[in-house]
């Protein structure tokens, strides 16, 4: 396995930028709509708890893989220790 490399600075910030102005533009989006207060409110809100559920979703996933390559590595050891074993 080949260790994972960290991410540059530059994309770094371009993910950050990219998720601010999608933000921005939502909440642009969103006070320009010809609608009641209430709608608004609903829409934002709306917003915030699919962008929240979003970041959770994401946290499983990467913590999903991530257990699986640790179980992974660690069949791989055992297998590799038995192999030895019997190879003396």
């Amino acid at each position: 396995m080949t260790p994972q490399t960290p991410h540059t600075a530059s994309w770094k910030a371009f993910t950050l930028v990219s998720f601010g102005l999608a933000l921005g533009m939502l909440a642009l989006g969103i006070y320009a709509l010809p609608a009641d207060l209430w709608a608004k409110g609903y829409l934002a809100m709306a917003a915030v708890f699919s962008v929240g559920s979003t970041f959770t979703l994401a946290k499983t996933q990467r913590d999903e893989y991530e257990a699986r390559r640790l179980i992974n590595r660690i069949d791989e050891v055992k297998t590799e220790r038995l192999l030895r074993e019997d190879a003396v």
